[in-house]
Protein backbone atom coordinates (compact mmCIF):
# COMPACT_ATOMS: atom_id res chain seq x y z
CA UNK A 1 0.00 0.00 0.00
CA UNK A 2 3.29 2.33 0.58
CA UNK A 3 4.61 1.45 -2.25
CA UNK A 4 1.37 2.42 -4.48
CA UNK A 5 1.05 5.61 -2.47
CA UNK A 6 5.05 6.59 -3.34
CA UNK A 7 4.53 5.38 -6.75
CA UNK A 8 1.60 7.68 -6.93
CA UNK A 9 3.11 10.31 -5.55
CA UNK A 10 6.48 10.20 -7.86
CA UNK A 11 4.45 9.68 -10.82
CA UNK A 12 2.16 12.99 -9.82
CA UNK A 13 5.41 14.91 -8.99
CA UNK A 14 6.64 13.90 -12.48
CA UNK A 15 3.68 14.82 -14.52
CA UNK A 16 3.37 18.37 -12.27
CA UNK A 17 7.25 19.47 -13.42
CA UNK A 18 6.75 18.17 -17.16
CA UNK A 19 3.79 20.84 -17.24
CA UNK A 20 5.93 23.04 -15.64
CA UNK A 21 8.65 22.42 -18.10
CA UNK A 22 6.22 22.45 -20.89
CA UNK A 23 5.23 25.98 -20.13
CA UNK A 24 8.19 27.04 -20.05
CA UNK A 25 9.75 25.99 -23.51
CA UNK A 26 6.50 27.43 -24.99
CA UNK A 27 7.17 30.62 -23.52
CA UNK A 28 10.69 30.41 -24.41
CA UNK A 29 10.04 29.45 -27.58
CA UNK A 30 7.56 32.81 -28.13
CA UNK A 31 9.87 35.48 -26.27
CA UNK A 32 12.45 34.09 -28.77
CA UNK A 33 10.25 33.93 -31.85
CA UNK A 34 9.63 37.44 -31.23
CA UNK A 35 12.93 38.91 -30.34
CA UNK A 36 14.39 37.30 -33.29
CA UNK A 37 12.12 39.00 -35.85
CA UNK A 38 11.48 42.28 -33.86
CA UNK A 39 14.99 43.17 -32.29
CA UNK A 40 15.95 45.04 -35.73
CA UNK A 41 12.88 47.06 -35.91
CA UNK A 42 13.79 48.25 -32.42
CA UNK A 43 15.71 52.23 -32.67
CA UNK A 44 15.20 55.69 -30.91
CA UNK A 45 13.34 56.59 -33.91
CA UNK A 46 11.12 53.76 -33.92
CA UNK A 47 10.22 54.41 -29.57
CA UNK A 48 10.28 58.39 -30.47
CA UNK A 49 8.20 59.00 -34.02
CA UNK A 50 4.98 58.49 -35.12
CA UNK A 51 4.40 56.43 -37.44
CA UNK A 52 4.69 57.80 -41.18
CA UNK A 53 3.78 56.68 -44.56
CA UNK A 54 0.51 54.38 -43.89
CA UNK A 55 2.29 53.37 -40.77
CA UNK A 56 5.44 51.33 -43.07
CA UNK A 57 8.01 53.68 -41.37
CA UNK A 58 8.37 55.62 -38.26
CA UNK A 59 8.06 54.93 -34.86
CA UNK A 60 5.19 53.45 -32.12
CA UNK A 61 5.62 56.59 -29.66
CA UNK A 62 1.96 57.96 -29.95
CA UNK A 63 0.90 53.84 -29.10
CA UNK A 64 3.39 53.89 -26.00
CA UNK A 65 1.88 57.19 -24.57
CA UNK A 66 -1.55 55.49 -25.27
CA UNK A 67 -1.08 52.53 -23.41
CA UNK A 68 0.40 54.17 -20.50
CA UNK A 69 -2.26 56.50 -20.32
CA UNK A 70 -5.05 53.64 -20.51
CA UNK A 71 -3.25 51.83 -17.87
CA UNK A 72 -3.01 54.90 -15.38
CA UNK A 73 -6.88 55.43 -15.78
CA UNK A 74 -7.61 51.37 -15.35
CA UNK A 75 -5.38 51.46 -11.67
CA UNK A 76 -6.94 54.28 -10.74
CA UNK A 77 -10.10 53.09 -11.32
CA UNK A 78 -9.60 49.04 -10.75
CA UNK A 79 -7.17 49.53 -6.91
CA UNK A 80 -9.25 51.90 -4.46
CA UNK A 81 -12.89 49.85 -5.59
CA UNK A 82 -11.45 46.50 -5.70
CA UNK A 83 -9.46 47.23 -2.35
CA UNK A 84 -12.20 48.26 -0.48
CA UNK A 85 -14.32 45.60 -2.09
CA UNK A 86 -11.81 42.97 -0.63
CA UNK A 87 -11.56 44.92 2.69
CA UNK A 88 -15.39 44.34 2.65
CA UNK A 89 -15.07 40.72 2.03
CA UNK A 90 -12.57 39.58 4.41
CA UNK A 91 -13.34 41.90 7.10
CA UNK A 92 -16.77 43.25 7.68
CA UNK A 93 -18.72 40.53 5.57
CA UNK A 94 -20.81 37.75 7.49
CA UNK A 95 -21.21 34.55 5.62
CA UNK A 96 -25.02 34.62 4.12
CA UNK A 97 -26.73 35.07 0.85
CA UNK A 98 -25.49 37.89 -0.26
CA UNK A 99 -21.86 37.49 0.17
CA UNK A 100 -22.54 34.54 -1.46
CA UNK A 101 -24.11 36.34 -4.52
CA UNK A 102 -21.17 38.89 -4.32
CA UNK A 103 -18.30 36.07 -4.79
CA UNK A 104 -20.60 34.45 -7.28
CA UNK A 105 -20.88 37.68 -9.48
CA UNK A 106 -16.84 38.55 -9.27
CA UNK A 107 -16.05 34.81 -10.14
CA UNK A 108 -18.56 35.25 -13.15
CA UNK A 109 -16.78 38.67 -13.88
CA UNK A 110 -13.63 36.78 -14.03
CA UNK A 111 -15.04 34.79 -16.74
CA UNK A 112 -16.34 36.65 -18.75
CA UNK A 113 -14.93 37.24 -22.16
CA UNK A 114 -12.76 40.69 -22.98
CA UNK A 115 -14.50 41.21 -26.25
CA UNK A 116 -18.09 41.60 -24.05
CA UNK A 117 -16.02 43.58 -21.67
CA UNK A 118 -15.25 46.28 -24.90
CA UNK A 119 -19.20 45.61 -26.54
CA UNK A 120 -20.65 46.85 -22.74
CA UNK A 121 -17.99 49.66 -22.69
CA UNK A 122 -18.71 51.07 -26.18
CA UNK A 123 -22.66 50.81 -24.82
CA UNK A 124 -22.29 52.41 -21.42
CA UNK A 125 -19.56 54.42 -21.48
CA UNK A 126 -19.52 55.61 -25.05
CA UNK A 127 -22.62 56.00 -25.77
CA UNK A 128 -24.81 56.23 -22.89
CA UNK A 129 -22.96 58.75 -20.94
CA UNK A 130 -21.57 60.22 -24.33
CA UNK A 131 -17.28 59.74 -23.34
CA UNK A 132 -17.06 58.84 -27.04
CA UNK A 133 -13.74 56.98 -28.04
CA UNK A 134 -11.46 58.01 -25.70
CA UNK A 135 -8.94 57.33 -22.71
CA UNK A 136 -11.70 57.19 -19.99
CA UNK A 137 -13.82 55.30 -22.01
CA UNK A 138 -10.84 52.62 -22.89
CA UNK A 139 -9.02 52.97 -18.95
CA UNK A 140 -12.80 52.05 -17.22
CA UNK A 141 -13.50 49.56 -19.33
CA UNK A 142 -10.11 48.15 -18.69
CA UNK A 143 -10.86 48.72 -14.84
CA UNK A 144 -14.00 46.68 -14.70
CA UNK A 145 -12.48 43.87 -16.75
CA UNK A 146 -9.02 44.10 -13.70
CA UNK A 147 -11.55 44.26 -10.87
CA UNK A 148 -11.91 40.15 -10.04
CA UNK A 149 -8.26 40.04 -10.66
CA UNK A 150 -6.92 43.32 -7.85
CA UNK A 151 -10.19 42.02 -5.65
CA UNK A 152 -9.04 38.05 -5.20
CA UNK A 153 -5.51 39.15 -5.04
CA UNK A 154 -6.17 41.62 -2.23
CA UNK A 155 -8.13 38.95 -0.39
CA UNK A 156 -5.49 36.28 -0.83
CA UNK A 157 -3.02 39.23 1.12
CA UNK A 158 -5.64 40.12 4.01
CA UNK A 159 -5.92 36.11 4.55
CA UNK A 160 -2.53 35.74 4.84
CA UNK A 161 -1.94 38.76 7.61
CA UNK A 162 -2.02 36.60 11.02
CA UNK A 163 -5.26 36.57 13.01
CA UNK A 164 -3.13 37.46 16.21
CA UNK A 165 -2.57 41.09 14.95
CA UNK A 166 -5.47 41.66 14.43
CA UNK A 167 -6.44 40.77 18.12
CA UNK A 168 -3.19 42.32 19.66
CA UNK A 169 -4.31 45.92 18.19
CA UNK A 170 -7.97 45.33 19.34
CA UNK A 171 -6.87 44.38 22.61
CA UNK A 172 -4.73 47.40 22.81
CA UNK A 173 -8.24 49.66 22.53
CA UNK A 174 -7.97 50.11 18.34
CA UNK A 175 -11.40 50.17 16.88
CA UNK A 176 -11.82 48.04 14.03
CA UNK A 177 -11.14 50.16 11.10
CA UNK A 178 -8.08 51.77 12.91
CA UNK A 179 -6.30 48.01 13.22
CA UNK A 180 -7.46 47.41 9.50
CA UNK A 181 -5.76 50.61 8.25
CA UNK A 182 -2.77 50.74 10.44
CA UNK A 183 -2.22 46.99 11.01
CA UNK A 184 -3.46 45.00 8.36
CA UNK A 185 -3.43 46.96 5.24
CA UNK A 186 0.28 47.56 5.86
CA UNK A 187 1.37 43.91 6.20
CA UNK A 188 -0.80 43.02 3.45
CA UNK A 189 0.10 45.84 0.73
CA UNK A 190 3.30 43.51 -0.65
CA UNK A 191 0.41 41.32 -1.95
CA UNK A 192 -2.32 44.03 -2.39
CA UNK A 193 0.53 45.94 -5.11
CA UNK A 194 1.49 42.35 -6.30
CA UNK A 195 -1.70 41.61 -7.60
CA UNK A 196 -2.71 45.30 -8.60
CA UNK A 197 0.07 45.64 -10.75
CA UNK A 198 0.03 41.75 -12.37
CA UNK A 199 -3.90 42.76 -13.19
CA UNK A 200 -2.49 46.26 -14.88
CA UNK A 201 -0.44 44.33 -17.08
CA UNK A 202 -2.91 41.78 -17.97
CA UNK A 203 -5.09 45.19 -18.97
CA UNK A 204 -1.92 46.35 -20.82
CA UNK A 205 -2.18 43.51 -23.34
CA UNK A 206 -5.94 43.86 -24.33
CA UNK A 207 -6.61 44.48 -27.88
CA UNK A 208 -10.75 43.75 -27.35
CA UNK A 209 -11.83 46.28 -24.56
CA UNK A 210 -10.28 49.07 -26.09
CA UNK A 211 -10.74 48.63 -29.92
CA UNK A 212 -14.28 49.99 -29.27
CA UNK A 213 -13.59 52.06 -26.55
CA UNK A 214 -10.43 53.90 -26.91
CA UNK A 215 -7.93 52.93 -29.36
CA UNK A 216 -8.06 54.41 -32.91
CA UNK A 217 -6.63 53.08 -36.42
CA UNK A 218 -4.21 56.28 -36.46
CA UNK A 219 -3.53 59.26 -34.84
CA UNK A 220 -0.65 61.36 -34.39
CA UNK A 221 -1.85 63.53 -31.77
CA UNK A 222 -1.10 62.66 -27.80
CA UNK A 223 -3.49 62.76 -25.44
CA UNK A 224 -4.02 65.72 -23.93
CA UNK A 225 -7.31 65.45 -21.65
CA UNK A 226 -9.14 62.30 -20.80
CA UNK A 227 -11.42 62.69 -23.38
CA UNK A 228 -9.58 62.26 -26.36
CA UNK A 229 -8.71 58.99 -28.91
CA UNK A 230 -5.50 57.33 -28.40
CA UNK A 231 -2.84 54.70 -30.07
CA UNK A 232 -2.13 51.78 -28.16
CA UNK A 233 0.28 48.92 -28.52
CA UNK A 234 -1.75 45.89 -28.70
CA UNK A 235 -4.75 47.40 -31.43
CA UNK A 236 -1.41 48.66 -33.31
CA UNK A 237 -0.40 44.99 -33.73
CA UNK A 238 -3.78 44.22 -35.17
CA UNK A 239 -3.98 46.76 -37.33
CA UNK A 240 -0.85 45.93 -38.48
CA UNK A 241 -0.99 42.50 -38.93
CA UNK A 242 -4.36 42.40 -40.24
CA UNK A 243 -6.26 45.87 -41.77
CA UNK A 244 -2.82 47.17 -42.95
CA UNK A 245 -2.87 47.71 -46.82
CA UNK A 246 1.03 46.65 -47.01
CA UNK A 247 0.90 43.61 -44.43
CA UNK A 248 4.59 41.93 -45.39
CA UNK A 249 6.18 45.41 -45.35
CA UNK A 250 5.25 45.71 -42.11
CA UNK A 251 6.15 42.78 -40.67
CA UNK A 252 9.09 43.52 -38.93
CA UNK A 253 6.99 47.01 -37.43
CA UNK A 254 4.54 44.25 -36.28
CA UNK A 255 7.26 42.19 -34.62
CA UNK A 256 9.03 45.24 -32.80
CA UNK A 257 6.07 46.38 -31.60
CA UNK A 258 5.04 43.24 -29.93
CA UNK A 259 8.38 43.10 -28.33
CA UNK A 260 8.01 46.41 -27.28
CA UNK A 261 4.85 45.17 -25.47
CA UNK A 262 6.45 42.71 -23.62
CA UNK A 263 8.99 44.65 -22.43
CA UNK A 264 6.33 47.04 -20.95
CA UNK A 265 4.26 44.19 -19.38
CA UNK A 266 7.86 42.37 -18.18
CA UNK A 267 9.00 45.99 -17.02
CA UNK A 268 5.58 46.46 -14.79
CA UNK A 269 6.22 42.65 -13.21
CA UNK A 270 9.45 43.25 -12.35
CA UNK A 271 8.65 46.28 -10.91
CA UNK A 272 6.22 44.98 -8.96
CA UNK A 273 8.54 41.58 -7.72
CA UNK A 274 11.03 44.10 -6.90
CA UNK A 275 8.90 46.53 -4.68
CA UNK A 276 7.13 43.29 -3.28
CA UNK A 277 10.93 42.37 -1.91
CA UNK A 278 11.71 45.73 -0.45
CA UNK A 279 8.70 45.77 1.59
CA UNK A 280 8.58 42.48 2.72
CA UNK A 281 12.17 42.99 4.24
CA UNK A 282 11.10 46.89 5.94
CA UNK A 283 8.32 44.23 7.47
CA UNK A 284 10.66 41.76 9.08
CA UNK A 285 12.41 44.36 10.35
Amino acid sequence: MIKKRLMFQKLSFSMIKAAAWINGAALAIMVYYIVSRGWRAISWEFLTQVPRDSMTAGGIFPCIVGTLALCSVTLFVALPVGVASAIYLNEYATRGKLVRLIRLGINNLAGVPSIVFGLFGLAFFCIVLKMGVSVASGGLTLGIMTLPVIIGATEEALKAVPDTFREASLAMGATKWQTIRKVVLPAAFPGILTGSILGISRAAGETAPIMYTGAVFFTPNLPSSLFDEVMALPYHIYVLATAGTQIEITRPLQYGTALVLIGLVFGMNLTAIILRAKMRKKLRI
